[in-house]
């Protein structure tokens, strides 16, 4: 297991994970509705990450050898999507960072489920500047990808 700590710019409420193979994601058409309730966006080779705030936010991404123990009773809110890895490299970024700038880890060659828990959603102040969320991210390797999933949905927001 490998434990990564960020302080992510979440521009658009978001942030992303994607292969460092691909060319930058398109996750326009993958924010529907269902995907912002789940706050998890998924297209080939990026899975977009939402957020409760429009700042930074701290995030730890976990790379784990199996799928982690359902801790769900920690987490406000949880939600699950897949992302294939063609070069085994993770990029993980602020939906608006420069790519080239951006934080790489290698991961392996493969499909992974990356699972996204957070919490501290109803810390969040009234301008939305400012609040105690925190997010973190879990992938482990899968031998198929399956389609995003909510897991627990947050009952309150700031």
């Amino acid at each position: 297991m490998s434990r990564h700590e960020f302080e992510l710019f979440a521009d658009y409420f978001q942030f992303y994970l994607q292969d460092d193979d691909e060319r930058v994601g398109d996750l326009s058409d993958a924010w529907t509705e269902q995907a912002v309730e789940r706050m998890l966006a998924v297209a080939p080779g990026v899975v977009g990450i939402g957020t409760a705030r429009n700042m930074t936010v701290p995030v730890v991404i976990e790379l784990l050898g199996h799928e982690p123990a359902a801790d769900f009773d920690e987490w406000e809110h949880v939600a699950e999507g897949a992302l294939e890895l063609k070069s085994g490299r993770l990029v993980v970024a602020g939906c608006t960072d420069y790519r080239s700038d951006a934080a790489r880890l290698t991961a392996g060659v493969g499909t992974y489920r990356v699972r996204m828990s957070c919490r501290g959603l109803a810390t969040i102040s009234a301008n939305g500047l400012d609040g105690d969320d925190n997010y973190r991210v879990q992938l482990w390797a899968v031998a198929k990808f399956e389609p995003p999933a909510l897991r627990k949905k947050a009952k309150a927001m700031g």
